[in-house]
């Protein structure tokens, strides 16, 4: 069986109640739900996270390293400064799917630039709470590729 790792930083335990206009309606257990119904379909285990502190965030990623065969990853605010972060998803020998329900290309300048992007397989911004099922999408197929070759 697949498994992914769901790993949200600061502050997304506020969705829903958090600057709705920016990331919309939806809580963090609404998406979760989701995505677990997604994996759930396809015969995925999804294990969801959310940490408002970087180090606990690094040491999940180490342990995906070995309990999971990819992770979608929203670092939240510390997408844009920490290079510790970067570090770690560099570090691990799995994929790394960023997320973002914004658009931070269209923010803010220092929205703009993601420091983990550099590592990650991809990037998914801007579609909301739907960006994280596309991330998820995305993930397997890259997982089903590489297990064909």
């Amino acid at each position: 069986m697949t498994r992914i790792h769901v790993l949200n930083g600061p502050n997304l335990n506020l969705l829903g109640r958090r600057e709705p206009t920016i990331y919309g309606q939806d809580t963090l257990a609404d998406i979760e739900a989701r995505l677990i119904a997604w994996g759930d379909a396809r015969k995925v285990r999804v294990n969801c996270r959310q940490s408002n502190h970087e180090g606990v965030l690094i040491d999940w990623l180490h342990e995906a390293a070995e309990e999971a065969d990819g992770v979608i990853l929203n670092p939240g605010g510390l997408t844009h400064t920490s290079v510790a972060l970067l570090d770690a998803i560099q570090a691990i020998p799995i994929p790394v799917v960023e997320v973002h329900l914004s658009n931070i290309h269209a923010r803010e300048d220092f929205r703009a630039r993601s420091l983990t992007a550099r590592a990650a397989a991809g990037v998914v911004a801007g579609f909301g709470a739907l960006g994280y099922e596309l991330a998820a999408e995305a993930l397997l197929r890259l997982l089903t590729a590489d297990r064909r070759r």
